[in-house]
C-alpha cells in the first residue's frame, strides 16, 4: 500500500471515528427558572447536574456514550416552557426533556412530553396531578409528590394531637390547592377529627400577607398549615413574627417549609418550634451519601445546597442508570421499560431504604422526614436547622391508587 493511500485510509479511519464519537453525545434539555425568586432553584441544579454528569462519566456508559445537558430559563411561564420544549425537540434533536420547578409549567410540558413520545424526567415540582390523573407514560418524577408530603403530615398531625381547629394558606395554583386537598384526604383516612376555620390562596409570589395573616389571627387556629415554597416561605414567615402569629398557633409546613435555602435566608429570624419537612435535608440521614453529596455541592458553589439540587442530581442517575440497563439511549421504549421500578440508591434515603420508582405511576417512593426547627450553627448562613425528626415509611406514603381514583372523579 502507498504512503499516499495508507494517510488516506487513516484520515478515513479518524474522521469515521470522529462521527462514531459525535454520534454517542445524548442531549437533555433542561428546563429551571434562572432569575427571580426560584432562581436560586435553577442555579443549583446546574451546579448538581455537573457533580451528577461528573460521577456519570467516571462510571461510563455503553458505547462510549456521554451525556450533554442543556439549560434554558423557562421563566416558570408555562406557554414559554411548552415553546423551548418544543425548540429541543425539533432543532436540539434532545433525548430527554428534564428538570421545572413549577407544577404549572411542569403540566404544560407534560403533554409536550407526551405527544412527542419524549421521556421528561421531572426533577423539582410536586403537584401530586402528574403521577396521578394527568400521568403519562413518558414522564418520571424523582423528587416526591405533595401526596407523600401530606400524608406523612398527616400522621405526624395524628400523633402530636392536642388540637382541633385547622387553617391553610397556600398558593392559588396547582400545587397550593393539592396539598389541602391531600392534607384533608389524609387526615379523614387515618380518622382525624378537626374543623377547619379558614383557607387563604394569596397569588404566587404575593409580596404582602399582611391581610392573610390578620384573617388567621383573628380566626384562631390551633395548627396553621402552610403551602409555600421558597422566597413566597421567607415572605411569610418574616412577615407572620413580625405579628406575634407563632405564638399564637402551631406553624405546620410538611411540604417544602424547611428547606435549607429557607433557613440559610432567614438566619437568626427563623423562630424556633416550627414543625417542617424538605425534600432534601443537609442535616438528614447522616449517612455516607448524603454527606458525600453536600460536601462536593459545597465546594463547587461555596454554599449548601437547597432541595432542588438533589431532585437534579437524582434525574440525571435515572437516565444513565437507564442507558446502561438498555445499552443504548434510541429506543425510548425500552428506556421507559427501564425506568419502571427502578431503583437508586439517593443522598436523601436513609440506612436501609433505597429510593425507588413505582411502575405503574412513575413517582419515586422515598422516606419522608419532618421535624421541629432549633438553634443549629453547623450549616452557616443558617442558625436554625431542623432536629427531633421523626420518620415515616416511605411504602405508606405511596402509591395510594384509592386517592388516584378519587383525584380522577373528584378534577373531571
Amino acid at each position: 500500500m502507498s504512503k499516499k493511500l495508507s494517510l488516506c485510509v487513516m484520515f478515513l479511519l479518524l474522521l469515521f471515528a470522529t462521527q462514531s464519537f459525535a454520534e454517542q453525545v445524548v442531549k437533555i434539555g433542561a428546563l429551571y427558572p434562572m432569575s427571580g425568586r426560584g432562581g436560586l432553584y435553577g442555579k443549583d441544579s446546574e451546579i448538581a447536574i455537573k457533580i451528577a454528569l461528573d460521577e456519570v462519566h467516571k462510571k461510563g456508559l455503553p458505547k462510549g456514550i456521554k451525556l450533554d445537558v442543556i439549560i434554558t430559563d423557562d421563566q416558570s411561564k408555562p406557554d414559554y416552557a411548552v415553546s423551548v420544549a418544543k425548540r429541543y425537540i425539533t432543532e436540539e434533536k434532545v433525548k430527554f426533556l428534564f428538570g421545572v420547578v413549577s407544577s404549572a409549567v411542569a403540566l404544560a410540558v407534560t403533554e409536550v412530553s407526551k405527544n412527542n413520545k419524549i421521556i421528561f424526567v421531572g426533577t423539582d415540582h410536586a403537584a401530586t396531578d402528574l403521577t396521578a390523573q394527568k400521568f403519562q407514560p413518558y414522564y418520571f418524577r424523582v423528587s416526591n409528590n405533595t401526596y407523600q408530603s401530606m400524608m406523612a403530615g398527616a400522621m405526624y398531625l395524628k400523633e402530636m394531637g392536642g388540637w382541633k381547629k385547622i387553617a391553610y394558606i397556600g398558593p392559588d395554583y396547582a400545587y397550593g390547592r393539592d396539598q389541602w386537598m391531600e392534607l384533608k384526604y389524609a387526615l379523614d383516612k387515618l380518622g382525624v377529627t378537626y374543623e377547619v376555620v379558614g383557607e387563604y390562596w394569596p397569588k404566587l409570589y404575593e409580596p404582602d400577607y399582611t391581610s392573610y395573616i390578620t384573617a388567621i389571627i383573628n380566626a384562631k387556629p390551633d395548627i396553621l398549615v402552610a403551602g409555600f415554597w421558597g422566597g413566597d416561605t421567607v415572605a411569610f414567615i418574616k412577615q407572620a413574627k413580625a405579628y406575634g402569629l407563632f405564638s399564637k398557633m402551631k406553624y405546620f409546613h410538611p411540604d417544602a417549609g424547611g428547606n435549607y435555602e429557607v433557613m440559610a435566608a432567614l438566619g437568626k429570624e427563623m423562630p424556633e418550634g416550627l414543625i417542617m419537612s424538605a425534600r432534601h435535608h443537609v442535616n438528614w440521614p447522616d449517612t455516607p451519601e448524603n454527606k458525600a453529596f453536600v460536601e462536593k455541592f459545597y465546594k463547587q458553589a461555596g454554599r449548601y445546597p437547597s432541595y432542588a439540587a438533589e431532585g437534579a442530581y437524582a434525574g440525571i442517575h435515572l437516565i444513565a442508570e437507564a442507558i446502561r440497563k438498555v445499552g443504548n439511549a434510541d429506543d425510548t421504549e425500552a428506556l421507559v421499560k427501564a425506568m419502571e421500578g427502578m431503583k437508586l440508591r439517593l443522598p436523601e434515603d436513609p440506612k436501609g431504604f433505597t429510593s425507588y420508582i413505582d411502575p405503574k405511576t412513575h413517582q419515586i417512593v422515598q422516606v419522608q422526614a419532618i421535624g421541629v426547627t432549633e438553634k443549629n450553627k453547623k450549616y452557616p448562613p443558617a442558625e436554625v436547622m431542623l432536629g427531633k425528626f421523626k420518620v415515616y415509611d416511605a411504602n405508606k406514603l405511596w402509591p395510594d391508587f384509592d386517592y388516584i381514583e378519587y383525584l380522577k372523579k373528584t378534577k373531571k
